[in-house]
């Protein structure tokens, strides 16, 4: 088995549970804990997204085989480019991953992802594997750093035509049973995907009910959209009648 580094996308460092900690007054033990001897990017982003970076985390630390002296778990971040995901980071380190878009047309976000990349491609020699545990329909991440590790980067190809949720248990459910994913080549599969993307979504879509209408009833419930880590937005059951979305 070759050598292999795993890179997690990043949590969304400006959402809702990101406010929980960054907000003033803010009294959790994790806050807390980030305003004073600080914490770890993996256990923060994972606070901030729950169930899809904790399962990115299990499986990269379960699975990977990094080179002597490295970090088999990387986390993209988005201004300080690729951190070992127990690398302790303080309060205002965070709010200024908040201020940054994670977005190659931003230098602030682009630079430091290319430095790193490129630093360990170098330190991890031409053996290395690089797996993405994240997206690879969108371009947040895919050409940049399959450029800067010389077309080593691959992703889990069961991750195709899942939401982030599914992807989250999905790895989980790797971790206990001791089996890993099929990885297959990024680029290639970045290209295939974006030629068959759908058509955007309309700007405006009825979730449950509108002007006291169902919207798109069926037997169960509404149709109403979803989104992930791609930007894709599907659409899922909700029920009207108790339960939790499908």
């Amino acid at each position: 088995m070759p050598p292999r580094i795993f890179l997690l996308s990043p949590a969304d460092c400006s959402g809702r549970r990101a406010s929980l900690i960054l907000r003033d007054g803010a009294r959790g033990e994790l806050a807390r804990r980030v305003r004073r001897e600080g914490a770890s990017v993996g256990e923060l982003f994972s606070f901030m997204s729950g169930l899809y970076f904790r399962g990115k985390l299990a499986y990269a630390r379960t699975f990977s085989e990094a080179p002597p002296g490295l970090c088999g778990a990387m986390v993209i971040t988005p201004h300080r480019g690729l951190l070992d995901a127990a690398h302790g980071i303080r309060l205002a380190t965070l709010r200024a991953f908040a201020r940054v878009p994670v977005d190659p047309s931003e230098p602030r976000y682009r630079r430091p992802l290319a430095r790193t990349a490129r630093a360990l491609a170098a330190a991890a020699g031409p053996g290395c594997e690089f797996v993405l545990l994240g997206s690879v329909a969108t371009s947040k991440y895919v050409e940049l750093l399959d450029t800067e590790l010389g077309g080593r980067l691959c992703f889990p190809a069961e991750f195709v035509g899942k939401g982030d949720m599914s992807r989250g248990a999905l790895m989980l459910r790797c971790v206990k049973e001791g089996r890993q994913l099929t990885y297959v080549r990024a680029a290639g599969a970045a290209r295939r995907l974006h030629a068959a993307a759908p058509a955007p979504a309309p700007a405006r879509v009825p979730t449950v009910l509108d002007e006291g209408r169902p919207a798109d009833r069926g037997r169960d419930g509404a149709r109403g959209l979803y989104g992930n880590e791609d930007g894709w937005r599907g659409v899922r059951t909700i029920r009207l009648r108790g339960g939790d979305p499908e």
